[in-house]
């Protein structure tokens, strides 16, 4: 009788230590990726409305959800060092740059501008000049490395509620940011650094709702989505 109970109890603690250990391990949270190097990576992101993404959450905007893409690679990446201001030109940014005194060099920098040059009627000739200058300013700050400076086209905003019901036509303004993206795409190509084209994807919400914030101009966050995975594997090669 003393045998068979003691067997009836060890098997209970057995039993219960069993449950414990997989209740623990259930709780347990899941693991982060293992970072592949200690060293914290900086990111600088250069540009207008799109970049701080208006309308959306900061951590909707592509800079940031790109930052969270590159965690979920492994790297240790900082949250993103931003200049940038809805309605901002080439000029404007080049100012902004200049009183932000940095002197800073980041791992990475993204820069994506011209959108408003293009809806004020700015001269192209101007823009070209500008966004030229801006991206030397963006490869000084990638410490003189091009291969870590990634530019975006402009998106096509005419597409958008505010663009249907701007009194402007959609397709005068589709020709002039095709116009502007063949400028800076010129300049980044030459110049040996990496170009994101946008652009195209943008243009689904004509149908596509969703794509857009709740103002009827800017992206949602669906579409920041769509730009941090086009940007992710270009980046992480050279980050890695």
């Amino acid at each position: 009788m003393k045998v068979l109970m003691s067997a009836i109890l060890f098997s209970f603690l057995t039993s219960a230590c069993s449950k414990e250990r997989n209740m623990s391990e259930i709780d347990q949270p899941t693991p982060t990726p293992t970072p592949i190097s200690g060293q914290t990576k900086t990111y600088l992101a250069l540009g207008d409305s799109y970049t701080i993404g208006e309308s959306v959450k900061q951590a909707e905007s592509f800079p940031y959800q790109l930052k969270n893409l590159l965690i979920n690679e492994g790297l240790n990446l900082a949250n993103p060092k931003i200049i940038a201001t809805t309605g901002w030109t080439t000029s404007e940014l080049q100012n902004a740059i200049v009183q932000a005194k940095l002197t800073q060099k980041f791992d990475f920098v993204t820069l994506l501008i011209g959108v408003n040059n293009q809806y004020r009627g700015n001269s192209i000739e101007t823009y070209r000049k500008e966004f030229s200058e801006l991206l030397q300013t963006a490869i000084s700050f990638a410490n003189g490395d091009k291969a870590k400076v990634f530019v975006v086209s402009i998106p096509d905003w005419g597409v958008t509620p505010f663009g249907k019901n701007s009194g402007k036509n959609i397709q005068t303004i589709a020709t002039e940011i095709d116009n502007f993206n063949a400028v800076n795409e010129q300049i980044t190509l030459a110049a040996g650094v990496s170009y994101s084209n946008i652009t195209p994807a943008s243009r689904k919400a004509i149908t596509d709702l969703s794509l857009i914030a709740n103002d009827g101009l800017h992206p949602s966050a669906k579409m920041y989505t769509e730009w941090a995975n086009a940007l992710l594997p270009k980046i992480s090669t050279v980050l890695k």
